[in-house]
């Protein structure tokens, strides 16, 4: 499976990439992920793993704050779509989402409604874990604002989502660093695309579980009686 957004005949991916390997900044990072988690099809598979690639073999960078810049502008990213699905409203969303520029943007009626069908069904949790899952990992903030969901509860879903998945790319990245050259990064990771989704799900998963298991695990008073 080769990266999301090599389908857009516009975009030439190995391009992006070296320009991002070229001018990696923690600025760069998080411009670039605002633009990931908004509407806008631009793959973090693009950004982090060649940052935190960068922190392992130069040094000009940290690993650890790589990703914190990367999360922070998820986030801001994300709030993008929150807000403008609140204020432009369900008939617009599904309108642009039916447009030529919608189809453009990768955005069409059956993406909005499997993140909205998704969301009604798992709740704030689905922020979480929708972080975690293609074509839904943009998209899970649309319904999110569409329901006015609680700002708080909102960002810190989202945040704990995109931290995890950050996580894993600059992981794979900085374990590149240590084990292929440079000229072979790009391939190497468009390689390990499909298994990087599936760790994230993963990894999300099993830290749904633990949340439900302290939710409603039972009590010492409960034991006792």
């Amino acid at each position: 499976m080769t990266l999301d957004f090599i389908t857009l005949s516009i975009i030439d991916a190995s391009s992006i990439f070296q320009w991002v390997v070229d001018n990696a900044s923690y600025l760069l990072v998080f411009a670039l992920m605002v633009v990931e988690s908004s509407f806008i099809p631009f793959p973090s598979e693009v950004v982090v793993p060649p940052a935190a690639y960068l922190a392992c073999t130069k040094g000009d960078m940290n690993v650890f704050v790589v990703v914190l810049v990367a999360t922070a502008g998820a986030i801001v990213g994300a709030l993008i779509n929150y807000y403008l699905s609140m204020w432009i409203g369900r008939p617009i969303v599904y309108a642009f989402a039916n447009s030529k520029l919608g189809h453009a943007c990768l955005i069409d009626k059956d993406k909005v409604e499997k993140a909205e069908s998704y969301f009604d069904k798992h709740g704030a949790v689905s922020t979480f874990v929708g972080r975690l899952i293609p074509a839904v990992r943009q998209l899970i903030s649309i319904p999110a604002g569409l329901s006015r969901m609680n700002l708080g509860v909102f960002v810190i879903f989202t945040g704990l989502g995109a931290m995890i998945w950050n996580g894993v790319l600059a992981g794979l990245g900085y374990w590149l660093g240590k084990t292929v050259p440079l000229d072979r990064l790009f391939d190497t990771v468009e390689k390990y695309n499909d298994y990087l989704t599936y760790v994230g799900l993963g990894i999300g998963v099993i830290c749904v579980g633990v949340i439900l298991w302290n939710v409603f695990k039972p009590r010492k008073s409960e034991i006792s009686q």
